[in-house]
C-alpha cells in the first residue's frame, strides 16, 4: 500500500466531501509510528502525544488556523494538614530540587487525568504519608509559566482535616514524614526567604485563626450531564 498516496487522498477527500470542515486530524496509534514522517511530509504537524497515540492535524486551506491548541497548564495540589496540637503533616523529599536540603514541606502532587482536585489532594496526603483525610477547602491558587516542559503551571493549597494521625512515608519518593509544630515548620528559612511559600504559610495561618475563607467543593453537573465540582466561598454558600 502506497500511503503517501492515501493520505493524499484523504486530504483531498476532506476538501472535496467534508463540507465546511477544514480540519484534518490524525490519531496514529503508537503501533503505526513509522508513518509520522509520511505524514508530515503531507503537511501534518504534531498536536499532542499521550503514551498510545500521537494526535496530528492538518489545516486544508493552509495559513493561520482556528484549530484548538494542546492543553497549557500542568495541574498541582498541595496539602495543608494540621492536627489538634497544632501540628501540621511535612515531608521531606527524595527526589527533585529538594532533594537532600533538608527540608520540610507540605505533601504535594499532580492531579491525575479526570481527576478532582479536592481527590487528588486527599489522595497525594495518603499516598505520601499513610495519613487518611478529609477535604475541607482551597485557600488559594498560584499560576507560573513556562515551568514543566514549557507548560504553565496551576497549583491550589488545599485544606484538608485528617482522619488519622499514624504517619507512615511513601518509600518510593518520601525521605522521611511526621507532624511538625507549626511554630518550627514556619521558622524554616525555606519558608521566611521562600516569597509565595511565606505568603501560603500566612493564609494558612489566617485560616487557623478564623480570619481566612477558603472555597469549599459542591458536586454540581455540567449541562452534557458530567458531575464535578464547584469551589465556592465557603461562607457565601447558601443553605
Amino acid at each position: 500500500m502506497n500511503i503517501r498516496s492515501e493520505l493524499c487522498d484523504l486530504r483531498q477527500s476532506f476538501k472535496l466531501v467534508v463540507q465546511g470542515k477544514k480540519g484534518v486530524w490524525i490519531k496514529l496509534p503508537i503501533e503505526l509510528c513509522s508513518l509520522v514522517e509520511v505524514a508530515v511530509k503531507e503537511g501534518f504537524w504534531y498536536h499532542h502525544a499521550e503514551p498510545t497515540y500521537l494526535m496530528l492535524v492538518s489545516w486544508l486551506p493552509g495559513g493561520a488556523h482556528p484549530l484548538p491548541p494542546n492543553a497549557s497548564h500542568r495541574v498541582g495540589v498541595g496539602a495543608f494538614v494540621m492536627n489538634e496540637k497544632r501540628e501540621v503533616l511535612v515531608v521531606q523529599e527524595n527526589s527533585g530540587i529538594f532533594r537532600g536540603t533538608g527540608i520540610w514541606k507540605f505533601p504535594t502532587g499532580v492531579v491525575e487525568e479526570g481527576e478532582d482536585l479536592c481527590t487528588a489532594a486527599v489522595r497525594e496526603v495518603k499516598e505520601e504519608t499513610a495519613i487518611d483525610a478529609e477535604f475541607m477547602e482551597i485557600l488559594a491558587f498560584r499560576q507560573t509559566h513556562k515551568a514543566y516542559f514549557e507548560k504553565s503551571d496551576l497549583f491550589f493549597l488545599c485544606m484538608l482535616r485528617p482522619i488519622s494521625f499514624d504517619v507512615q512515608r511513601q518509600e518510593a519518593e518520601i525521605e522521611a514524614a511526621k507532624w511538625m509544630p507549626w511554630d518550627e515548620y514556619v521558622a524554616q528559612p525555606f519558608v521566611q526567604k521562600t516569597e509565595f511559600v511565606k505568603h501560603i504559610s500566612d493564609i494558612c495561618l489566617a485560616k487557623v485563626d478564623g480570619d481566612y475563607t477558603g472555597f469549599c467543593a459542591i458536586p454540581a453537573a455540567s449541562s452534557g450531564g458530567q458531575m464535578g465540582h464547584v469551589y465556592q466561598n465557603a461562607q457565601g454558600r447558601r443553605r
